[in-house]
Protein backbone atom coordinates (compact mmCIF):
# COMPACT_ATOMS: atom_id res chain seq x y z
CA UNK A 1 0.00 0.00 0.00
CA UNK A 2 2.52 2.58 0.97
CA UNK A 3 2.40 6.08 2.80
CA UNK A 4 -0.39 8.24 1.90
CA UNK A 5 0.67 11.23 -0.18
CA UNK A 6 -0.06 13.85 2.36
CA UNK A 7 1.95 11.97 4.87
CA UNK A 8 4.86 12.49 2.19
CA UNK A 9 3.90 15.65 1.84
CA UNK A 10 3.68 16.94 5.55
CA UNK A 11 6.81 15.38 6.05
CA UNK A 12 8.53 17.20 3.00
CA UNK A 13 7.00 20.42 5.35
CA UNK A 14 8.05 19.36 8.17
CA UNK A 15 12.18 18.52 7.03
CA UNK A 16 12.26 21.69 4.82
CA UNK A 17 11.79 23.57 7.95
CA UNK A 18 14.31 22.15 10.30
CA UNK A 19 16.64 22.42 7.08
CA UNK A 20 15.83 26.23 6.39
CA UNK A 21 16.57 26.15 10.55
CA UNK A 22 20.46 25.28 10.16
CA UNK A 23 22.44 26.81 7.44
CA UNK A 24 25.51 26.03 5.76
CA UNK A 25 28.71 27.84 4.26
CA UNK A 26 26.65 28.62 1.12
CA UNK A 27 23.85 30.20 2.65
CA UNK A 28 26.11 31.86 5.19
CA UNK A 29 28.35 33.78 2.28
CA UNK A 30 25.27 34.33 -0.05
CA UNK A 31 23.78 35.83 3.11
CA UNK A 32 27.30 37.66 4.12
CA UNK A 33 27.07 39.02 0.34
CA UNK A 34 23.95 40.27 -0.01
CA UNK A 35 24.40 42.50 3.66
CA UNK A 36 27.91 43.52 2.39
CA UNK A 37 26.35 44.86 -0.92
CA UNK A 38 28.68 42.61 -2.84
CA UNK A 39 25.89 41.50 -4.49
CA UNK A 40 22.37 42.86 -4.46
CA UNK A 41 21.02 39.86 -6.00
CA UNK A 42 20.92 35.74 -6.19
CA UNK A 43 20.90 34.17 -9.61
CA UNK A 44 21.56 30.26 -10.15
CA UNK A 45 21.68 28.10 -12.72
CA UNK A 46 21.49 24.42 -13.33
CA UNK A 47 24.38 23.91 -16.54
CA UNK A 48 23.75 20.13 -17.47
CA UNK A 49 25.50 18.79 -20.80
CA UNK A 50 23.25 16.86 -22.93
CA UNK A 51 25.03 13.92 -23.23
CA UNK A 52 23.22 11.91 -21.45
CA UNK A 53 20.33 11.33 -19.03
CA UNK A 54 20.28 12.97 -15.29
CA UNK A 55 20.74 10.85 -12.24
CA UNK A 56 20.67 11.20 -8.37
CA UNK A 57 23.54 13.74 -8.11
CA UNK A 58 21.63 15.80 -10.84
CA UNK A 59 18.60 16.25 -8.55
CA UNK A 60 20.92 16.84 -5.69
CA UNK A 61 22.11 20.14 -7.62
CA UNK A 62 18.98 21.05 -9.15
CA UNK A 63 17.55 21.47 -5.65
CA UNK A 64 20.73 23.52 -4.00
CA UNK A 65 20.61 26.10 -7.04
CA UNK A 66 17.06 26.28 -7.42
CA UNK A 67 16.35 26.38 -3.57
CA UNK A 68 18.96 29.22 -2.60
CA UNK A 69 17.14 30.98 -5.57
CA UNK A 70 14.12 31.02 -3.89
CA UNK A 71 15.37 30.72 -0.90
CA UNK A 72 16.64 34.53 -1.41
CA UNK A 73 13.81 35.20 -3.86
CA UNK A 74 16.40 34.96 -6.74
CA UNK A 75 16.23 33.66 -10.22
CA UNK A 76 17.17 30.72 -11.62
CA UNK A 77 18.28 29.58 -15.39
CA UNK A 78 18.17 26.49 -17.11
CA UNK A 79 21.33 26.98 -18.95
CA UNK A 80 22.57 24.00 -21.43
CA UNK A 81 26.31 23.11 -21.97
CA UNK A 82 25.52 21.98 -25.08
CA UNK A 83 29.87 23.03 -26.25
CA UNK A 84 30.59 19.30 -27.43
CA UNK A 85 28.72 18.56 -30.11
CA UNK A 86 29.99 15.40 -30.87
CA UNK A 87 28.69 13.82 -27.80
CA UNK A 88 24.81 15.60 -27.56
CA UNK A 89 21.68 14.75 -28.36
CA UNK A 90 18.31 16.37 -28.95
CA UNK A 91 17.03 13.22 -26.63
CA UNK A 92 18.99 14.27 -24.14
CA UNK A 93 17.96 17.66 -24.09
CA UNK A 94 13.80 17.36 -24.00
CA UNK A 95 14.76 14.65 -21.29
CA UNK A 96 16.68 16.57 -19.50
CA UNK A 97 13.95 19.66 -19.36
CA UNK A 98 11.29 17.01 -18.64
CA UNK A 99 13.24 15.85 -15.62
CA UNK A 100 13.97 19.10 -14.08
CA UNK A 101 10.54 20.28 -14.56
CA UNK A 102 9.58 17.36 -12.79
CA UNK A 103 11.82 17.52 -9.91
CA UNK A 104 10.25 21.12 -9.38
CA UNK A 105 12.40 23.79 -10.88
CA UNK A 106 10.80 26.65 -12.44
CA UNK A 107 13.28 28.09 -15.02
CA UNK A 108 10.50 31.13 -16.15
CA UNK A 109 12.01 32.40 -19.28
CA UNK A 110 15.33 31.74 -18.80
CA UNK A 111 16.55 28.50 -20.81
CA UNK A 112 19.93 28.81 -22.56
CA UNK A 113 21.99 27.12 -24.51
CA UNK A 114 25.87 28.16 -24.47
CA UNK A 115 26.20 27.02 -28.06
CA UNK A 116 24.09 29.56 -28.35
CA UNK A 117 27.18 32.45 -27.18
CA UNK A 118 29.71 30.42 -29.41
CA UNK A 119 30.31 34.02 -31.38
CA UNK A 120 30.82 36.05 -28.56
CA UNK A 121 32.91 33.83 -26.50
CA UNK A 122 34.79 33.40 -29.59
CA UNK A 123 35.73 37.35 -29.32
CA UNK A 124 35.89 37.64 -25.87
CA UNK A 125 38.67 34.59 -26.22
CA UNK A 126 40.50 36.78 -29.45
CA UNK A 127 40.79 40.13 -27.02
CA UNK A 128 42.28 38.12 -23.71
CA UNK A 129 44.33 36.77 -26.32
CA UNK A 130 45.85 40.20 -27.55
CA UNK A 131 45.71 41.61 -24.12
CA UNK A 132 48.02 38.83 -23.30
CA UNK A 133 45.68 37.58 -20.73
CA UNK A 134 45.24 34.11 -22.64
CA UNK A 135 46.99 31.85 -24.65
CA UNK A 136 46.56 29.06 -26.74
CA UNK A 137 48.21 25.84 -26.26
CA UNK A 138 48.91 23.24 -28.36
CA UNK A 139 50.06 20.42 -26.08
CA UNK A 140 47.94 16.94 -26.10
CA UNK A 141 46.28 15.76 -23.79
CA UNK A 142 48.76 13.56 -22.44
CA UNK A 143 51.92 16.10 -22.30
CA UNK A 144 49.29 18.46 -20.08
CA UNK A 145 49.17 15.77 -17.79
CA UNK A 146 52.95 15.49 -17.66
CA UNK A 147 53.14 19.52 -16.73
CA UNK A 148 51.02 18.75 -13.59
CA UNK A 149 52.00 19.15 -10.07
CA UNK A 150 51.39 17.05 -7.49
CA UNK A 151 50.43 17.48 -3.39
CA UNK A 152 54.20 17.79 -3.07
CA UNK A 153 55.54 19.02 -6.26
CA UNK A 154 54.57 22.24 -8.33
CA UNK A 155 53.88 21.32 -12.16
CA UNK A 156 55.50 23.44 -14.85
CA UNK A 157 53.88 26.10 -17.18
CA UNK A 158 53.14 25.07 -20.84
CA UNK A 159 55.82 25.67 -23.00
CA UNK A 160 53.13 27.98 -25.10
CA UNK A 161 52.12 30.55 -22.23
CA UNK A 162 54.90 32.81 -23.07
CA UNK A 163 54.61 32.51 -26.75
CA UNK A 164 54.21 35.94 -29.11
Amino acid sequence: MGTPKGKIEADAISANDEIRESTDFIREAIKEDLKNGRFNRVHTRFPPEPNAYLHIGHAKAIWIDYGIALEFNGLFNMRFDDTNPAKEEQEYVDAIIEDVRWVGADWGDRLFFGSDYFEQMYEWAIDLIKKGSAYICDLSAEDVSKTRGTLTEPGTDSPYRNRG
